[in-house]
């Protein structure tokens, strides 16, 4: 495990609250790697906590199926699956799509500014290489359009999948071979913002995911072959 996994302690959270949220965020963005065990000495030591914590973070990411309990080896990180990695982009794509369809009706000027600024300011990230960078800003520019529905119910829907969608986006992210590409869609998904073109905007929001599931499912097909896990 990285030196950077480090507690960050918050005066409002219990203790048990912080070591999920740190716990929860190294899986998400692949510090905690699928596979990966979750020893609890081990992460009580690296924390600077005691075992409890740790037993009770595990058991809610348990819940989440960000971890998963092997006979006689205990806790590991999740493997990132294709029925798992399906399951979640299903409801995105199609949620995604009524988002942009929604947003060509009621998107702002303002907002439309903010868009522009937010894939100018993606397409500068994926400069830097810092993938956390790169995925932040993904985060950032994709909330300008969904905040745009002034749907709440919509707004929430997607909040919860993002948090499941994150792991998945992280995984493609690191690819940068597909920075280009994802560079260019997003500026489609703005201009058709732009003109209202409804059609357009929504192809190129299911198009965006489609994507993102070929180049991840690849992956997972890699990582089966070299482990010869099934």
């Amino acid at each position: 495990m990285e030196d950077s996994l480090q507690v960050q302690l918050d005066a409002f959270l219990p203790l048990r609250d912080v070591v999920f949220n740190t716990l929860r965020q190294a899986i998400l963005t692949g510090e905690l790697k699928p596979g990966e065990r979750l020893m609890e000495i081990h992460l009580a030591n690296r924390l600077g906590v005691s075992r409890t914590p740790i037993r009770e973070a595990i058991r809610k990411l348990e819940l989440e199926g960000l971890v998963t309990m092997i006979p006689r080896r205990g806790a590991e990180v999740a493997q990132i699956t294709e029925k798992s990695l399906t399951d979640v982009l299903e409801v995105r794509r199609a949620v995604d799509a009524l988002c942009v369809e929604l947003a060509c009706d009621r998107i702002s000027q303002e907002e439309l500014d903010e868009l522009g600024e937010a894939c100018t300011a993606f397409e500068a990230a994926t400069k830097t290489g810092d993938v956390k960078k790169i995925a932040q800003a993904d985060v950032a520019l994709h909330d300008i359009i969904i905040k745009a529905t002034g749907n709440t119910k919509l707004i929430q829907l997607v909040n919860n999948l993002s948090e499941q969608m994150y792991r998945y986006r992280f995984e493609y992210i690191k690819d940068a071979t597909q920075h280009e590409k994802l560079v260019e869609e997003h500026k489609i998904i703005y201009e058709s913002l732009v003109r209202k073109d409804k059609e357009t905007a929504c192809n190129a929001a299911k198009l965006h995911i489609d994507n993102q599931k070929q180049t991840i499912v690849n992956q997972i097909r890699l990582e089966k072959k070299k482990t010869g896990r099934p």
